[in-house]
């Protein structure tokens, strides 16, 4: 076994720097020093949920960048010193249909999430980045295409694919009307993104103090959802409503916004929701989701941030400092997402 530091839950709202184990390297793995890992909402639900009684360790973290210092004899794609990204999957079966298609994040007997899911080879539980090294299968890990810098790019492997899965999957381009509503960790990956695709690009907020970020961010335009007449204006305005609101709401406002034959997209809250079917039916609307994404669509959105210098707004914190940046997190208070710095865990 691999010795290495990190911050684990000792309840669901501490954690505590400890020794970690990390398995020895297999024919295919390899070994990265954790250098930034970004600080995700899931996170939070993560150790909210975390049963002490289980006997399962939580090590949350699941957007890292760092540098391979290991490898395996199988290895052919990556050599000591090479800087690389790890998301939010770190294997899955691939035989199934989707594994087949590239989208490992669907895999159907469930793909191996960077912590908190089940080694497919030796049973244990998946530990996560938030540490300074971590062990993964090189299939799953990417490439840090140069330009991109890699505290920055560190939020891309969760927050950044998952609002670049269902705007590549809706042929988001040229030509294309793109809402983004709400404007938080997701929401402003997505406004890039759809900005950088050539989409007509507008934040939905209720706060009109966020015209002016949304402005800096590329967005044309900010709708503010708590204007009645704004939002009656904008009826059936957007092909692409991409909807990060992390909190229970209702959808039928943000249905009305839909064109003809648009499709509303949930990616920040993934509870049960409320539709009238009329909200679909008058203008064959559209009501979907999308979560995270697999290799070639990952490799696909890495390289294209580095081309068009598109990169998450972050605050970086020393790894010690994780408390406070959950504390703030709960708060709303970051614009837009923490990257601990991991650096502090070799003193």
């Amino acid at each position: 076994m691999r010795s290495t530091t990190g911050w684990q839950a000792t309840d669901s709202s501490t954690l505590r720097r400890t020794p970690l184990q990390r398995r020895d390297l297999r024919t295919d793995d390899i070994a990265v020093r954790v250098d930034y890992c970004g600080v995700c909402h899931s996170d939070l639900h993560a150790l909210r949920d975390y049963d002490t009684h289980s006997g399962a360790p939580l090590v949350p973290g699941h957007e890292f960048t760092g540098v391979v210092t290991g490898t395996g004899p199988g290895v052919t794609t990556f050599s000591i010193g090479d800087h690389v990204a790890v998301g939010n999957i770190v294997d899955s079966c691939g035989v199934c249909a989707m594994c087949g298609t590239g989208q490992e994040n669907f895999c159907h007997s469930f793909p191996t999430l960077t912590y908190g899911g089940t080694d497919r080879q030796d049973g244990s539980t998946t530990l996560g980045g938030f540490s300074r090294e971590y062990v993964v299968r090189e299939a799953f890990a990417y490439p840090l295409p140069a330009g991109l810098d890699p505290a920055a790019a560190a939020p891309l492997l969760c927050a950044g694919i998952t609002v670049w899965e269902p705007l590549r999957a809706l042929a988001v381009g040229p030509g294309s009307r793109v809402a983004v509503a709400g404007l938080g960790g997701l929401g402003h990956l997505a406004v890039r993104l759809a900005v950088a695709l050539g989409a007509t690009t507008t934040v939905i907020s209720r706060s009109r103090d966020k015209r002016a970020d949304a402005l800096r961010l590329g967005a044309h335009d900010l709708l503010d959802s708590t204007d009645p007449e704004q939002m009656a204006t904008a009826r059936d305005a957007f092909d692409v409503v991409i909807d990060t609101i992390s909190a229970p709401h209702d959808l039928g406002p943000y249905l009305k916004l839909v064109a003809m034959d648009g499709t509303l997209s949930l990616l920040g809250y993934l509870g049960p929701v409320t539709v009238e079917t009329t909200a679909l039916l008058v203008g064959r609307k559209r009501l979907g989701s999308a979560g995270s994404g697999g290799r070639p669509a990952t490799a696909e959105m890495l390289q294209f941030c580095a081309d068009n210098g598109i990169a998450a707004d972050i605050e970086v914190l020393p790894s010690a400092q994780v408390a406070t940046a959950l504390d703030r997190l709960r708060r709303n208070d970051v614009r837009y997402r923490f990257v601990l710095d991991m650096s502090d865990l070799d003193s």
